[in-house]
């Protein structure tokens, strides 16, 4: 076998479609774009949602649910999150400023303390907001909360 000989394998290959190039091609006259409409046009060009005319999925559904305007955003950060920051770096009080270099929240987040997991140390904490749980189970090691 030489460079010569070498084909492609048999019906790997297709014979490019020469479009506009006159009757004989086989594909002259509307050059395989059919008769009329806007398809068979230069210069079409349909948006991604266009369905022929007909009624858009988009405005066919029904709006759904409402959003709030003034809804507030939280960061839920739970007390064995705090804990675990606690006995990592032997924090007794824990505010917005330590969450963030402990890498849990971003500066424009808000931060609400949930209760879930245990804590065992006394701690102070500052945050925006706290559940009714995560308060009692501070308070009871006779830590405080106060919002931010």
């Amino acid at each position: 076998m030489e460079l010569n000989n070498l084909k492609p394998a048999e019906g790997s290959t297709k014979k490019e479609k020469r479009i506009g190039r006159g009757q004989g091609s086989g594909h002259g006259g509307t050059s395989t774009r059919g008769h009329k409409g806007a398809k068979s046009r230069s210069g079409y060009k349909s948006k991604r949602s266009f369905q022929g005319g007909q009624m858009p999925l988009q405005r066919l559904v029904p709006k759904f649910g409402f959003k709030n305007v003034n809804r507030v955003e939280y960061k839920a950060i739970n007390l064995s999150l705090l804990q675990q920051i606690a006995e990592e770096s032997n924090l007794m009080s824990i505010d917005f400023q330590s969450l963030m270099d402990a890498g849990f929240i971003g500066k424009n987040d808000k931060v609400k303390i949930l209760g879930n997991g245990e804590l065992k140390v006394k701690l102070d904490i500052k945050a925006h907001a706290f559940s009714k749980s995560a308060k009692e189970k501070i308070e009871k090691l006779e830590g405080t909360t106060e919002i931010i």
